[in-house]
């Protein structure tokens, strides 16, 4: 997007709020011309594509095990657990819909949303929270990835699959770059891919589901008891798990806008993430809990990771298009959830210095590392006894914590404080309208923040622990609710004093 005049404009194109650039924005350190607001052209995001982007993203491994992550770690039953998952994601819709509202509205990705509320300079930090996390997914995606590509070379190529450890290594890299390469190519890149893989990911699961069914009874399964104590009470339980499943999209529900700036209307953002999202979650995740369930049929072992089940199936054929399927599934999980939000994240920082294709390859080199430990291990050059299972189960919750005052903080900015109207030329700028550093975010954010690590540091045998244990428990909801609540208060106090 070059600029033509002197003096930017702000102007209204049916729905939208267009910026028509200026030398003094072009010229502006916090301006560049990939987290520029979309122009009304670029705006073709249909509701069938915001679907599809949505099936895309929860079809994944990670959702294939949710259902044994419940039973597993939060003691439910199989009834139980999907019951959560499915009443986490329509809870989670709620900040997803409210948050994607300015992102269709002025065109802006989530990193400019955060300017408005947490400060010109001050929005770096909710920004790059997510962001690293979102390189962690990207990291634990790319492994499933590289697993499933190494399964496909080894049933291609029998002297592939003598290369063990090493082997899935090379099937990392390979996949890191195709994920790379996708996101580099820019906006339409992703949209054609998620419209490509959402229907062929459809078929498959409703394939693999009639496959299962009649291999394991499905009444069986779906009484399968909780794994609780049977004196204990479900709702701590449901509650914690609850809202580990509102964290697992929970990352989504803050930068919404990095996708929703490309919808067509703000009907077309809100029915997309409706059709899209709770049932595909569900229905993926309930195929889990029934693949997991005849695996000891198919393979004689329990198995509750997908890729390697069907690796374990005698059928050269099955298994090459089975991997092609979940590479095209993690492929359209992870360019969409976990490389889009950080590289926006990551040109933030310095707008000038970061363009997007840089902003990709920060956020790629951050996953490796993140990943170095489990890489190591497939070499053989170190030995751990964390499992990835265990290790995101633990931060679902843990980073829902931080996140949650984040997404309280934007909702409450946008409709409550700033009654839907930023000053958009004032975004781009500095001393502009909106300050460096808000003190009202900031201290709606780490308040929440605090009193969570107070929660997670205590002794669990102390009286504090009793009384601060639930903002680490139910750390999406005590976050986004306090955050919200102090940003309005803080942020209300400084209209009046301004006054």
């Amino acid at each position: 997007m070059s600029a033509s005049v002197s003096v930017s404009q702000v102007r209204k194109v049916g729905e939208y709020i267009e910026l028509d650039v200026g030398d003094d924005i072009a010229s502006s350190p916090r301006y560049n011309d990939d987290i520029a607001p979309t122009r009304a052209s670029q705006r073709t995001w249909s509701r069938w594509n915001v679907a599809s982007l949505w099936v895309g993203m929860a079809i994944c491994v990670p959702t294939y095990t949710l259902g044994g992550v419940l039973t597993a770690y939060f003691g439910l039953s199989v009834a139980e657990a999907l019951w959560t998952i499915l009443i986490a994601n329509i809870v989670v819709l709620i900040p997803l819909t409210l948050n994607a509202y300015p992102g269709t509205k002025y065109g802006i990705p989530c990193p400019v949303v955060l300017r408005a509320s947490f400060g010109i300079i001050g929005s770096n930090i909710p920004a790059l929270i997510r962001a690293i996390v979102a390189c962690g997914w990207f990291g634990v995606q790319t492994l499933f990835g590289g697993i499933a590509i190494h399964l496909l070379f080894s049933a291609l190529f029998p002297a592939w699959a003598a290369l063990g450890g090493t082997g899935e290594v090379f099937g990392f890299f390979i996949f890191w770059i195709l994920n790379v390469t996708v996101v580099i190519r820019g906006s339409e890149a992703i949209k054609h891919l998620e419209t490509l893989a959402a229907p062929l990911l459809l078929i498959v699961a409703f394939g693999l589901i009639v496959w299962a069914l009649p291999k394991v009874s499905l009444s069986e399964v779906l009484a399968t008891p909780a794994t609780r104590p049977d004196d204990a009470p479900l709702a701590g339980y449901f509650m914690a798990a609850l809202t580990a499943m509102v964290g697992f999209w929970a990352t989504l529900s803050l930068n919404i806008p990095d996708f929703s700036r490309f919808a067509r209307s703000q009907r077309s953002q809100v029915i997309g993430q409706l059709i899209g999202l709770p049932l595909t979650m569900l229905m993926f995740a309930g195929l889990g809990v029934l693949l997991t369930a005849a695996s000891m049929e198919l393979v004689g072992e329990t198995i509750s990771d997908p890729i390697n089940l069907i690796g374990r199936i005698d059928n050269t054929l099955w298994v090459v298009m089975s991997m092609l399927m979940i590479i095209l599934a993690t492929i359209s999980t992870n360019t969409a959830a976990n490389i889009v939000s950080p590289t926006n994240s990551f040109q933030n920082i310095a707008p000038r210095y970061i363009s997007e294709t840089r902003g990709v390859i920060i956020t790629g080199i951050i996953g490796i590392v993140l990943m170095s430990w489990e890489l190591l291990q497939k070499l053989g050059w170190i030995d751990t006894n964390i499992s990835l299972e265990s290790l995101y189960s633990n931060w679902l919750i843990g980073y829902s914590s931080l996140l949650g005052p984040i997404a309280g903080v934007m909702i409450v900015d946008y409709f409550l404080i700033k009654k839907q109207s930023y000053d958009l030329l004032a975004l781009y700028q500095d001393n502009a309208g909106y300050p460096a550093w808000n003190k009202a975010g900031l201290t709606a954010f780490f308040i929440p923040v605090g009193l969570t690590l107070l929660a997670v540091s205590a002794d669990k045998e102390s009286v504090l622990y009793s009384y601060v244990s639930w903002f680490y428990t139910y750390g999406w909801f005590t976050g986004s609710f306090l955050g919200g609540l102090i940003y309005y208060l803080a942020a209300r106090g400084e209209i009046r004093s301004s006054i």
